[in-house]
């Protein structure tokens, strides 16, 4: 009998180690007494207290009560440190599954490393979803006739944003002219009163927010368009000069607060929401910002504009720097039960419900939604009609190259503290020439 009982035993022993090899440890998942399982992982940026972040984040963990057998691993990384962490693991090459990437270089450089893969076939089988974007919009993600994200946004990078109520008590009027807005910094300096928010610590913000505009009414969008590809024209040419030069002419003329550059634009952001400053220069990020953060009171007093005219210029006037906005990007190494996850992790944070969810916390979209005004502040209504009367001209590092970019936003902080405006230039042509291999 006890030969027996050790012969069962050994038996028991033997299946258990068998069963529990048989177990999928890899990507895919894993079994247990769950059942089935699919491990996808997701890096997103949404970490801050706005309507935007707390709306992807409630999306997020609905979709994970929805989905019990798909098993996340979430990294949320504030804004100003996710592109770093990100290329530092795209030069591994050991991207997540599912994360948030730019469209223009950014799409570019990962698809020409291999490392990512196109969402066509994610798009096909949802055509009322791929049909309801606005016209261009998949424009910036598409290499090759192949589609790499879908728009969960649609950014005006270029806005200025004003405290109607601090201009009239010093009687400043809206500025239409870079003149007109020199002589407002000069009075409001002169009173006392910060003239423009701003907070380039991490580097991009006066590029992406400043500059891509300010550029463009000087040299036109041809001239830009010529030199990013570095066909035909170059950022040593006098046109970009005089643009670094009027950027450099606002800090000299005291526009900023002092530290600009140790604030981010969280803090930029906060500080003309509770009108520390006259005026703010952003993108359409800040909606969602303002409006958690301002009082009713605030929101009325706030209007929006286009940035002033530069005399002689070359670019139209009535038009902002802008592209549609971050999307969702398909590691190339996704396969299999974890790719049908993620095209469903896709579609639940871009899909036609998530666009409207983003629009009603105050972010614009690249989508066809009715807004409803009674569900968005009033700053947010004047936004929305201001981008549907102007069109976009490109955004700075959305068309350089990641190192040409680098060099422009490093570039900015030393023009603000005072570096050359040539000397500048010519850096940045070096660094968009040799990166393209001219």
């Amino acid at each position: 009998m006890r030969r027996n009982w050790m012969i069962v035993l050994t038996l028991l022993i033997v299946v258990t180690m068998f069963a529990g090899c048989s177990g999928d440890k890899g990507a895919t998942g894993t079994k247990g007494a769950e059942g089935d399982s699919v491990k996808l992982s997701l890096w997103h940026n949404f970490t801050g207290d706005d309507l935007r972040a707390r709306t992807m984040r409630e999306i997020i963990s609905e979709f994970e009560t929805a989905n019990p057998g798909i098993k996340l691993n979430v990294q949320a990384i504030p804004p100003d440190g996710y592109r770093a962490r990100l290329k530092t693991v795209a030069a591994a090459n050991e991207m997540p599954d599912v994360f948030i990437m730019w469209p223009g270089a950014m799409t570019k450089e990962f698809q020409g490393g291999n490392l990512i893969q196109p969402v066509d076939e994610l798009l096909q089988a949802n055509a009322a979803w791929k049909d309801g974007f606005l016209p261009g919009s998949f424009d910036n993600f598409t290499i090759s006739d192949k589609v790499y994200s879908a728009p969960m946004s649609l950014t005006p990078t270029s806005i200025l944003y004003y405290n109607q109520s601090i201009l009239d008590k010093h009687g400043v009027k809206v500025p239409q002219t870079w003149d007109e807005l020199l002589q407002a910094v000069r009075t409001l300096k002169a009173a006392n009163v910060t003239p423009i928010a701003l907070g380039n610590k991490a580097a991009w913000l006066a590029q992406s927010s400043i500059l891509s505009s300010l550029a463009d009414r000087v040299t036109g969008t041809e001239w830009f368009i010529k030199a990013a590809a570095q066909d035909g024209a170059k950022f040593t040419d006098p046109e970009f000069v005089r643009a670094l030069e009027l950027l450099q002419q606002l800090q000299q003329e005291g526009a900023f607060q002092e530290g600009f550059n140790s604030m981010d634009n969280t803090q930029m952001e906060m500080m003309f929401a509770h009108g520390q400053a006259a005026m703010m220069i952003d993108g359409g990020w800040a909606l969602t910002n303002l409006t958690a953060n301002a009082t009713p009171d605030a929101i009325k007093q706030m209007g929006v504009t286009v940035l002033p005219s530069i005399a002689d210029g070359k670019g139209d006037p009535n038009t902002t720097s802008g592209v549609v906005g971050v999307g969702l990007g398909l590691s190339a190494k996704t396969e299999g039960k974890v790719k049908e996850a993620a095209h469903k992790l896709i579609f639940a944070m871009s899909g036609p419900e998530a666009q409207k969810r983003t629009l009603e916390a105050n972010q614009l979209v690249s989508y066809k939604v009715e807004l409803d005004k009674s569900k968005v502040s009033p700053i947010f209504s004047k936004v929305y009609e201001l981008v549907n009367d102007i069109q976009f001209t490109p955004v700075y590092d959305g068309m350089l190259t990641s190192a040409g970019a680098d060099v422009v936003n490093n570039g900015i902080q030393e023009l603000l503290m005072g570096g050359d405006p040539k000397e500048i230039a010519a850096k940045i042509q070096e660094a968009q020439a040799k990166s393209l291999g001219k």
